[in-house]
């Protein structure tokens, strides 16, 4: 059975000579410019021209820029992979100005894969003219990779959670890569592939989950209830996603350094209904903090009138004062005082 080649990503050091290596042809090709000149103003019939030399010179002006092919400039945190008639042969790393085998070629399958994140520019450039015109200046994507800490904010997805409400979540990942050996062979494109795996975490993840606090549901799976929630649990569930997508895209080469999610809510076909459901939530537990205030003043104005024996009230006389004094706590409006001069009798 075949089975993938593991790549091992390797550095190529002692490559900063690229300064050295225009001196030298700068040089060259000077000496080759005064070769020529001497051999021509030399060529005369009692001293033949040296035909070695001349060739030597013509040969170098002609290919002798053939080794520039193999300079490179690097900026700090970027890298250049680099395969020999496709063998892969090292990795550039760090700034400065490198020489390698002319002949190299720089891989790198992401290159022109724009998602639209934190590193990626467009290679379309839109340029105003005259008259009002414009045109679409190409620029060709660069095969160098980025390895700074770059920013995927994918797009809303509708997730159900755990109750199979519909929640729309949108999660914005930072990474970066780490092994670029890894990141350039082991996957077909490793910012599609992440994009992917983000998607899917997502999902793994937010289905576990109800989005606010419900009884009777385990979201960490030991098997006991909790009070986790997307809502009250954001950085649990961030951490979550997080530690899914890495265990995803190590084979990859990519490192998560964070994620966070940025956007949370019900789904536009039930945010109406769930927010009248949070309503009257809200307004029985505002009543039932009302209900026990009034019966806690109910139970201490009797004890005080029993204390002070101020007026002696039978049973049918103090569950009339507390019908009345319950109404004038709970209701919504203000009480209307009634004066009644007569009996009860």
């Amino acid at each position: 059975m075949n089975q993938n080649k593991i790549i091992e990503e390797k550095i190529l050091r002692g490559r900063k000579i690229g300064g050295l290596v225009v001196f030298l042809y700068i040089l060259l090709f000077i000496g080759s410019i005064a070769g020529i000149i001497y051999c021509v103003a030399n060529s005369v019939d009692d001293n033949p021209e040296p035909l070695a030399l001349f060739i030597a010179c013509i040969a170098f002006i002609f290919f002798g820029w053939i080794p520039l092919c193999g300079l490179k400039v690097l900026k700090p945190n970027e890298a250049l992979v680099l395969t020999l008639f496709g063998k892969y042969i090292g990795t550039l790393k760090g700034d400065g100005f490198f020489f390698v085998n002319p002949f190299c070629s720089a891989f790198n399958p992401a290159a022109s894969t724009h998602l639209g994140q934190s590193g990626d520019v467009s290679t379309k450039r839109i340029i105003s003219t005259a008259g009002g015109q414009t045109a679409t200046n190409i620029e060709i994507a660069s095969k160098k990779i980025s390895l700074k800490v770059m920013t995927l904010s994918n797009s809303k997805q509708k997730v159900n959670d755990v109750l199979g409400n519909p929640v729309e979540v949108a999660v914005a990942v930072m990474w970066k890569v780490s092994n670029t050996a890894k990141a350039v062979f082991n996957v077909d494109n490793f910012k599609e592939y992440l994009s992917l795996q983000c998607d899917t975490a997502v999902r793994n993840v937010v289905k576990v989950y109800p989005y606010d606090v419900t009884d009777n549901v385990d979201t960490t799976g030991d098997g006991e209830a909790d009070d986790g929630s997307l809502r009250g649990s954001t950085e649990v569930v961030a951490r979550r996603i997080k530690e899914e997508i890495q265990s995803k895209v190590e084979e990859a080469g990519l490192e998560i350094v964070d994620a966070r999610i940025t956007y949370l809510a019900y789904a536009p076909e039930i945010a109406a209904a769930m927010l009248q459901r949070q309503q009257a939530a809200a307004i029985v537990d505002a009543r039932k903090l009302i209900v026990d205030g009034a019966v806690g003043m109910v139970e201490m104005a009797l004890e005080r009138l029993s204390e002070k024996k101020t007026v002696e009230l039978d049973e049918e006389r103090k569950a009339a004062m507390v019908s009345n004094l319950l109404v004038v706590l709970c209701g919504n409006k203000e009480a209307q005082p009634i004066v009644n001069s007569g009996s009860l009798y």
